[in-house]
């Protein structure tokens, strides 16, 4: 049998369409013919890599996905979903949108926040929260600072118009991001338990509606594109980038958390990657059923388009919703009070197989179970080799680096550094307080913190991964990755509950790019496993790397880890902040003659192989749980973990919030340069007032983590060693102002 009257597929269109000689084979072997354009075009971004998992799935596998507050597991739903206690569940989800913002910086960045917010209130939760991970090439470059003024933009023109704030993020700066640049987007929302709604499809005769936006021929391959290398033509495929209308997207968010309450919802799907074949071929396969579609029945936004281009387009603001039959005009009047588009475009049917029409004409008709991960769509074990720049990274010796003399010119180096550099620039474009409840506007903390209403409860929310320790090693850069994302959460007076992950890498084919991808999957799982932190799901996104004279040049490997912890009792929420003069400073956790990786030893001092900083699991874990019970007990004032730039910085950052200083003394047995600057791990810096002095330190004594009393805050002065390097509003307007100038630069 074939379809309609399109001419038969060969080899060669496969392969331009991104599909293997032997994917095409085994198309053929599924459908027992050759695939007509439709149907090979159906399999290209089905089997793509982006919406497949086909080079992954094998890892992704192994992650831990149990836990004790897990609802849904990783691939159940569109989010990862838990439980947070009264009765109600947190969904969220990280995505990326790398490709297409590397291309339109704007609209890439601004549909990246639309889908992924789609995929959590289409499981019928409300968003409350938004959190980003940027990187961005050398910031001296004019491309660079092209693309991370659009990106911002778009996230802020999008998230703000949109409604939801944007509480928390990070931003990182290295010329192999110079070409493709990463945009990780996460949502969070909440809902009650037992009120969500399910991305399935089933019961024969139910009608399946489109609604939302209506169709164009923008996204076009978009999921295939997203699968492919950038290269110095790439400005040509500005056809597969989406088009996002934020305030079409807050009319489909109040319709379908109202629709799905009717309880007349079968099943629920964004039309994200792929559009509407991903929508039905997911969720058909999901339920065991097949469907009739009939194309022309999809609003469009332009004359003439074509059935594979209804069928593949990734217009925004669109999804397939399936509905109890008999119960149509209940649906219908909801989405016409909020004047959307509502169109019955199929039915559901026994069987498996989708049958794609256009004006009476069969366009394709295939399997859904053949088209899904964990179904017919391929699965490889790609081959990995350990990677030559290691040999060189384990060869680093700290003796080969001479210590400065000069120790105030690293300091202001670090402060006013683009990676440490307050990030002001960026999230004053962003709306942080729509909503109220974010509540670390004025009591800043290691982790965002929103309000849970009519509880006592809040959430904790973090992005964090370091991409040069994962790219100094993997295993133990992505265990890092993990480990800080729970300590900022601890530090927060909240208890890390689940992962979602966001795994940004080159191309799989390489195999030394699959090593890293390899390792970082192994320590993700070790640390997740300690940290009783499953992975609910996420995203992988492969290829992102670029091409020159030189070959690919792949990005550092960012398996970018988003977490949500819960803070039971609000009231008891830590700050970073220092509180007042005179209040002693302890750091909590082993200073190390350490400055592996640190940003002092990459940028100050140049040096670009060398390990991944100290970090060990039992370490990192008996830490947080002394940090919780001192933030329980209410013996400390503040709690800010030691990270980027290392000692100095974290009491940089503790002192100004409230124009404190600090006078501490460094330990004579470390490298001056390493207790101040080096970035160790499992350390983290409190303040004590007087008053609680005593019980702290019988608190301490009876752990086994090791504490130092540093110093002390002082009015403004910074002291180190009994030598005076300024004030802490010097370095204030240096941190806050570093990035400003740059970007007018």
């Amino acid at each position: 049998m074939t379809t309609g009257t399109e001419e038969l597929s060969n080899v060669e269109t496969a392969k331009k369409l991104g599909l293997l000689p032997e994917e095409f084979e085994k198309i053929k072997q599924i459908l027992g013919r050759t695939p007509n354009f439709t149907e090979l075009s159906i399999y290209s971004v089905m089997w793509s890599e982006h919406c497949s998992y086909k080079n992954s799935i094998v890892w992704l596998k192994t992650l831990p996905k149990d836990g004790p507050h897990m609802l849904a597991k990783a691939g159940e739903e569109n989010a990862g979903l838990v439980a947070i206690g009264d009765g109600l569940a947190c969904a969220f989800k990280i995505e990326s949108h790398n490709h297409p913002s590397a291309i339109e910086p704007y609209q890439g960045a601004a549909t990246g926040v639309g889908g992924i917010n789609r995929d959590i209130f289409t499981m019928g939760a409300r968003p409350i929260a938004q959190l980003n991970s940027l990187r961005f090439g050398n910031p001296d470059l004019a491309r660079t600072k092209w693309l991370m003024k659009g990106v911002v933009k778009g996230i802020g023109n999008y998230g703000n118009a949109f409604g939801i704030p944007t509480v928390g993020g990070e931003v990182f700066f290295d010329e192999s991001f110079n070409v493709n640049i990463l945009v990780n987007a996460m949502s969070v929302g909440i809902v009650k338990e037992g009120e969500t709604a399910s991305a399935i499809s089933y019961g024969a005769g139910n009608p399946v509606y489109i609604v939302g936006s209506a169709t164009g021929k923008d996204g076009i391959h978009g999921a295939t594109f997203a699968s492919g290398d950038l290269h110095e033509d790439s400005h040509e495929d500005l056809p597969s980038v989406q088009v996002g209308d934020p305030f079409m997207e807050k009319l489909l968010l109040e319709a379908s958390l109202e629709v799905i309450k009717t309880g007349a919802v079968i099943g629920m799907q964004d039309m994200g990657a792929a559009g509407i074949i991903c929508s039905t071929s997911e969720m058909s396969a999901k339920g065991k059923h097949g469907m009739n579609i009939y194309l022309e029945k999809a609003p469009t936004r332009q004359a003439n388009m074509k059935g594979w281009e209804i069928l593949l387009s990734e217009s925004q603001e669109r999804m397939l919703v399936v509905v109890e039959k008999g119960r149509e005009a209940e649906v219908e009047a909801i989405f016409e009070k909020w004047d959307l588009n509502c169109q019955q475009i199929g039915e559901v049917t026994e069987g498996d197989r989708l049958r794609f029409t256009m004006n009476g004409e069969l366009l394709a008709d295939v399997p859904a179970e053949s088209l899904v991960l964990g179904g017919g769509a391929p699965i490889y074990n790609r081959e990995y080799s350990e990677p030559a720049y290691i040999a060189k990274n384990k060869a680093f010796k700290i003796d080969s680096v001479k210590q400065p003399s000069d120790l105030k010119a690293v300091m202001m180096h670090l402060t006013t550094h683009p990676n440490i550099a307050s990030k002001k620039w960026v999230y004053t474009q962003y709306d942080s307080m729509v909503g109220t409840i974010n509540m670390t506007t004025n009591a800043p903390a290691d982790a965002a913190i929103v309000d849970v209403r009519n509880t006592k409860k809040a959430l904790a929310l973090t992005v964090d991964c370091n991409s040069r320790y994962v790219y100094a090693d993997a295993e133990a850069g992505c265990a890092i990755a993990v480990a800080e994302a729970a300590r900022n959460i601890v530090c927060a007076g909240g208890h890390p509950s689940a992962v979602t992950n966001c795994l940004n890498f080159g191309n799989p084919y390489n195999p030394e790019v699959y090593w890293q991808f390899v390792h970082a999957i192994k320590g993700m799982s070790a640390a997740c496993l300690r940290f009783e932190t499953p992975v609910t799901g996420g995203n992988v996104s492969f290829y992102n790397q670029s091409k020159n004279e030189q070959g690919e040049v792949p990005v550092f490997p960012t398996p970018t880890i988003g977490m949500v912890g819960i803070i039971p009792d609000k009231k008891k929420r830590m700050s970073l902040n220092f509180k007042q003069e005179g209040d002693v400073i302890f750091m909590l956790g082993s200073s190390r003659d350490d400055i592996n990786s640190s940003e002092y030893l990459y940028s100050f001092h140049g040096v670009k192989n060398s390990p991944a900083p100290f970090m060990d699991l039992e370490e990192e874990y008996a830490l947080q749980q002394v940090i919780k019970q001192l933030i329980k007990d209410g013996l400390i004032e503040s709690a800010h973990d030691v990270s980027d730039g290392g000692l100095f910085i974290t009491l940089l950052e503790s002192g100004m919030p409230n124009g404190l200083g600090f006078r501490i003394e460094t330990d004579e047995e470390i490298r001056k340069d390493a207790f101040l600057f080096g970035e160790s791990q499992s350390r983290v810096v409190v303040s004590v007032s007087a008053e609680k002095l005593d019980a702290f330190v019988e608190m301490m004594a009876d752990t086994d983590v090791d504490f130092v009393n540093l110093g002390e805050v002082t009015a403004d002065d910074i002291i180190i060693d009994d030598q005076a390097y300024g004030s802490i509003i010097e370095y204030k307007e240096a941190y806050d102002n570093a990035i400003g100038k740059m970007m007018e630069a």
